[in-house]
């Protein structure tokens, strides 16, 4: 089940939402536990006994972990094995067919091993269990005792798909009481709406494009038809992935939840840093937090801080997923961010904004065609078509139908992509005054009404974040 559906728009939510408003405050976290396994079963039944393996095994780990603080070999063995059990699972069913593979590749061995769909969420749900054990270890938490308050924060089905990863810390108060609201509900609701927009109005229309271009052999691609695909694919992930995030963080509130953001406008950057301080916010503050700052982070010289930074993107690559493409991905980021820091940035910084602006968009994109083609081949041809000594033509009559039938979408899709249309909005709303506020649920109700039309009209609907 996706929240950009009729079945989880127009029956699970509204059904959730009336059982936790009917229930007392005492029985919401059961509620939300409840319909977060519910929501979590839906399509793979038999997965959610690994979450409620993971979900109990930490919960005991941590609990063995506070109580024997004074024991120190002790309470290392506990704390070793809680992210060996947390590790091992993820590996497992993640990792376990790329090793495989390589292993084959590199000296023949062969390896019998199931063929496992990837349990939903696992990338997230595992970061979120193992910021939690390394907290309690180090003293930044109180152990949670409650196994409800405990499972609620594990399996909490609004962040669980696709995050935002959301530390302990950051909602451990709101487990423990929140104070629902109508304000809080109706601002969710609308953030729901906007994110509900952004995936099934934008991504959705703009996917197709992507998909159309990327089916095609690179070598019969123009060097425009080539540009436009994976502008196309840009647009796609980043209105799919924030979008979806943007309905997390208002069904967060809707259950009375403040949870982080995710996004902030990260294509209009003017660095590589800045990129990635503005895109998927709550990957990078984990491994920041949880790996960069361990290994010493920029404490203990340059050569030091380099290897750091290389290790955390070459890690970053290979959670999103198992494949040589998403670990050259990771390490091309982490080239281009140790270039920034040595140098590139305060460069930049005596620039124009606009040179800042066209540099991150190119290698932003560039990284988006290692991003998307699982083999380095078809990424290297597709990047030599976008380049021209891999495309057959400069322009050909495809890519200018593909310009004529998706320019206005594309324009409409670099705007949004941009602060401009919440600050225009908010200026209208301020000049309107009472009529502005009054006007603003209408607003609500025309993009309800346009993605519910959508929905029913249109068979297609991916979610690209479900494979990582």
């Amino acid at each position: 089940m996706v929240f950009s559906s009729l079945v989880f728009i127009f029956s699970f939510l509204p059904l959730t939402l009336l059982a936790y408003y009917l229930a007392p405050g005492f029985l919401r976290n059961p509620v939300l536990l409840l319909a977060s396994l519910l929501f979590y079963s839906w399509g793979e039944p038999k997965y959610v006994l690994i979450m409620a393996f993971t979900t109990a095994a930490n919960y005991a780990l941590s609990i063995l972990i506070d109580r024997y603080r004074g024991r120190r070999v002790l309470r290392r063995a506990l704390f070793l094995a809680a992210l060996a059990a947390d590790l091992g699972i993820l590996c497992f069913f993640k990792y376990s067919g790329f090793l495989a593979d390589n292993l084959k590749a590199l000296c023949g061995l062969e390896l019998a091993l199931p063929d496992l769909p990837l349990p939903l969420g696992i990338s997230f749900y595992t970061f979120q269990t193992m910021s939690y054990v390394i907290d309690v270890y180090l003293g930044k938490v109180r152990v949670q005792r409650n196994i409800i308050s405990f499972g609620t924060y594990i399996t909490m089905f609004p962040q669980l798909v696709a995050g935002p990863i959301v530390k302990y810390g950051e909602i451990a108060g709101q487990l423990a009481g929140r104070k629902e609201s109508l304000q809080m509900f109706g601002e969710g609701a609308g953030i729901f709406l906007i994110g509900l927009a952004k995936k099934v109005l934008l991504a959705n229309n703009i996917g197709m494009l992507w998909d159309t271009v990327k089916a095609a052999p690179p070598g019969e691609l123009s060097v425009l038809s080539s540009w436009l695909g994976i502008t196309a694919f840009a647009f796609q992930i980043y209105f799919d992935f924030s979008g979806y995030s943007d309905m997390a963080v208002g069904l967060g509130k809707m259950f009375g939840f403040n949870l982080p953001i995710n996004f902030n406008y990260p294509y209009i950057s003017r660095s590589v840093t800045e990129f990635w301080r503005r895109w998927h916010i709550s990957l990078g503050s984990w491994f920041r937090e949880y790996v960069y700052i361990p290994l010493g982070g920029n404490r203990k010289g340059m050569l030091k801080q380099y290897r750091n930074i290389l290790i955390v993107w070459f890690l970053t690559g290979l959670w999103h997923g198992a494949s040589w493409n998403f670990v050259l991905w990771g390490l091309y980021y982490g080239a281009f961010l140790a270039v920034e820091k040595t140098f590139l940035l305060r460069r930049l910084e005596g620039l124009p904004r606009a040179v800042g602006h066209i540099y991150t968009l190119f290698v932003v994109i560039v990284g988006w065609v290692l991003f998307e083609f699982e083999t380095i081949p078809r990424a290297a041809g597709f990047l030599a078509a976008m380049l021209g000594p891999g495309a057959a033509y400069l322009w050909d009559r495809n890519a200018l139908y593909y310009l004529y039938t998706n320019g206005i979408l594309l324009l409409v899709l670099a705007i949004c992509a941009t602060p401009l249309p919440g600050r225009a909005a908010l200026k209208i709303r301020r000049r309107l005054g009472a009529a502005g506020a009054a006007a603003a649920p209408a607003a609500y109700l025309i993009l309800a009404f346009l993605c519910t039309a959508y929905l029913v009209n249109e068979s297609y609907n991916p979610f690209l974040y479900f494979r990582f």
